[in-house]
């Protein structure tokens, strides 16, 4: 679900920065993109889903395509991930926000796990992070600072034990982000891990959940109301900005109060 546009804050230090979204097709990631194309912010996103990808521009801007520009890339592929970035610096000029928000949080057995399934999932889950990062700390240090937000979990926190490689690859990524502010913050670039609940996305509702799911979650959360893309949204839009200025290393939960 989409946040109402007047209950969003505006925050001036985003408008015409260059937002580089991973994963921003559907769920989160299209609020994401949304939330910061409403900040009036030039955003960039990719995402393997093609069809949701030019669905998603058409919603937002209809034919007017001046500030908003969809990728077609496999984050698995590093090369190709660099280019991309390369092409979008091209589009609308350094990038001044990260958002690695790509992920996959299929479901997998640990008696039948793989090496090659686990390649693959670090390959998708932890690894593009870090290349990202590295990638857009050039375009930062022209702009004399930036913000780059790594999507976490609380799976691994509350000790869920059906994704062992996704659990493992979203404490690791943490772990990144601690080590990437401390050498970056000499730049005035910021890292911080942006932590989402149980969010009530599309593919969660019809997908995953059961009926009695719904109250379960409701149950573990100290607010008793339903998670939304939006709100994970909103503390993204916080961090990316300079009100935000001195926030760096840490991780931001917004669960209602999960863990």
């Amino acid at each position: 679900m989409s946040a109402n546009n007047d209950q969003i804050n505006q925050y001036p230090s985003l408008k015409h920065r260059h937002v580089f979204i991973t994963g921003g097709a559907t769920g989160i990631g299209a609020e994401l993109v949304r939330a910061f194309y409403q900040q009036g912010a030039f955003v960039s996103f990719i995402d393997i889903d093609e069809p949701a990808s030019q669905q998603l521009c058409a919603d937002i801007t209809g034919s007017d395509r001046q500030r908003l520009q969809y990728f077609m890339c496999d984050i698995r592929n590093i090369p190709q991930l660099l280019e991309t970035i390369h092409h979008a610096r091209n589009q609308f000029g350094d990038v001044s926000v990260l958002v690695n928000n790509a992920a996959n949080d299929a479901r997998h057995d640990t008696e039948t796990l793989s090496v090659e399934y686990w390649d693959d999932q670090m390959a998708v889950n932890l690894r593009p992070n870090f290349f990202t990062a590295q990638a857009v700390v050039a375009h930062m240090k022209r702009l004399g600072g930036g913000s780059i937000i790594n999507l976490g979990s609380i799976s691994w926190r509350i000790k869920q034990d059906f994704m062992p490689v996704y659990t493992t690859a979203k404490a690791a990524l943490e772990g990144m982000t601690r080590t990437l502010a401390k050498h970056h913050g000499r730049d005035n670039i910021r890292v911080n891990t942006l932590i989402p609940g149980w969010v009530m996305t599309e593919k969660q509702i019809s997908h995953r959940l059961q009926a009695g799911d719904f109250e379960d979650i409701r149950k573990n959360q100290c607010i008793k109301e339903t998670l939304e893309a939006s709100h994970i949204a909103s503390a993204a839009l916080f961090l990316a900005s300079d009100d935000s200025k001195m926030i760096t290393a840490q991780s931001i939960i917004v669960d209602g109060g999960w863990v």
